[in-house]
């Protein structure tokens, strides 16, 4: 009986292992993507902190917001910006996090300039290199298709 629960159990092991077989490689798309042999690449992490002008007015602020959404939907229009979005309150006053589709912290810097809460100082900017999926931009055509309303 002992053997036979043995049996079961590595047949059962060996079952799992075989569903679970790597999916096949597509080298175009790696291409294309920019993917190294792990299927990973170098992006530029963004991290939006409050910034030093505490003097704008509401009506300022407010403008300067809208303009940095559009700046975040022309980025990703571009295939510049890979990520975006907000964080929930915090001690440290970080505001939300952009994933750039560039390995260049100079390009980046460039392309923050174009935001005009950044440029404002309404936002301020820290940024790192970031190593992750090269399949991460697979996933924007997708958004549109979840999203039920603009903001």
């Amino acid at each position: 009986m002992k053997n036979l629960f043995s049996f079961i159990l590595m047949l059962g092991f060996g079952l799992i292992c075989q569903a679970q077989e790597k999916p096949k490689y597509d080298e175009a798309l790696a291409k294309k993507l920019g993917a190294d042999n792990y299927g990973m690449k170098m992006y530029v992490l963004v991290i939006l902190k409050t910034g030093l002008n505490t003097t704008a007015t509401k009506a300022q602020t407010d403008s300067l917001f809208k303009g940095h959404m559009a700046n975040i939907e022309k980025l990703a229009k571009e295939n510049k910006l890979i990520v975006a979005g907000p964080l929930a309150k915090n001690e440290k006053q970080y505001r939300g996090i952009f994933i750039l589709n560039t390995k260049s912290l100079e390009e980046a810097k460039n392309w923050l300039t174009t935001d005009p809460a950044v440029s404002a100082k309404l936002l301020d900017a820290e940024i790192f290199n970031w190593y992750g999926s090269a399949a991460l931009p697979e996933y924007l055509p997708y958004h549109d298709k979840v999203q039920k309303s603009s903001h």
